[in-house]
């Protein structure tokens, strides 16, 4: 039994097969999750669990290189785009539109859905390399 770290099996083994450039998605509760993406849905109510707390728990186990949000979060959403600022720190962020985001969830590995219950908070993680 692990002991330490992510316990869900479903993230935990995506984690293990990421390779450089995959992507995966942490979601709310409200993006459409595309036909033949693997979706992980952790939402047990609205803000439950929210989305920093996925976001942080998956920044700690993966090598994250860069991340897309939608140009959205800029005016709709400062609080949770602050939030990911802290979490993410010299990180590159790239901001593309709210449809080119939703096209962009397409190539991802998987998408994890949270309760989050604010607007635009999505963001696409694009795996990095530990070497």
């Amino acid at each position: 039994m692990k002991k330490n770290g992510i316990l869900n099996s479903e993230i935990a083994k995506i984690l293990a097969d990421l390779g450089h450039t995959d992507q995966i998605v942490i979601a709310d509760a409200g993006l459409p999750i595309p036909k033949g993406v693997a979706k992980i849905d952790l939402a047990l109510s609205l803000q439950d669990p929210p989305f920093q707390k996925i976001l942080a728990l998956l920044l700690q186990e993966m090598e994250v290189e860069s991340a897309i949000l939608a140009d959205e979060i800029q005016q709709m959403n400062v609080p949770q785009l602050k939030s990911i600022h802290a979490l993410m720190l010299d990180r590159p962020l790239t901001f593309v539109s709210h449809e080119a985001f939703k096209e962009q969830t397409k190539e991802a590995k998987v998408i994890i859905r949270t309760g989050e219950a604010t607007p635009y908070s999505n963001i696409i993680l694009e795996a990095g390399v530990i070497f």
